[in-house]
């Protein structure tokens, strides 16, 4: 690692410790971008594809948690071999039903993020390479019955960034066991 990279990174670590960061500019050059709208526009099977061709690593952090499929996606790369963790919003241990007890009780490390009014993320990291967001929670009724959009962008400098933030809510969030 050069000492600019070192640098860069040493100073994102400090404004992001410190708070302040306002934005990061950065230009995502040749860098494949998927975009997806609901209802009904694939986006939950987009997300499992993706999910499937996952081979060492996946972290998540989400605000709702209810699809299955999802759920299911991500358990089956866990049994793979595939490293993953999720990181929800405080509501999940409450909500009726959701998918992060399913997860925690099949042993993928799940965690609580209740330092914030809402931990409103919805991010996919995929091996380092790959990250998925935008407003699409990860439900049954975002893609069916929601307006929402999701982002797919194939991108290391964008899943560094948004890896150094999840890092940074795991840091202050909790395990959780389920219910």
């Amino acid at each position: 690692m050069n000492i600019k990279v070192l640098l860069s990174l040493f100073i994102l670590i400090s404004n992001f410790i410190c708070g302040n960061i306002e934005g990061k500019d950065i230009t995502l050059n040749n860098a494949p971008t998927q975009i997806y709208f609901s209802p009904n526009g694939g986006a939950t099977y987009a997300i499992v594809r993706e999910l499937r061709k996952a081979k060492n690593e996946v972290l998540v952090q989400a605000y709702s948690f209810t699809s299955k499929e999802i759920a299911q996606a991500l358990i089956d790369a866990h049994n793979r071999g595939v490293h993953t963790e999720i990181i929800l919003d405080k509501s999940n241990r409450s909500t009726k039903y959701s998918a992060g007890d399913f997860t925690a009780h099949m042993r993928i490390p799940t965690y609580i993020d209740d330092t914030h009014a809402i931990a409103h993320n919805k991010i996919i990291i995929i091996d380092r390479d790959v990250v998925i967001t935008g407003s699409f929670n990860f439900t049954k009724a975002a893609e069916k019955n929601n307006a929402e959009n999701l982002v797919i962008f194939r991108s290391e400098e964008l899943a560094r960034i948004y890896r150094d933030n999840w890092e940074l809510h795991k840091r202050h969030s909790t395990t959780y066991a389920g219910r």
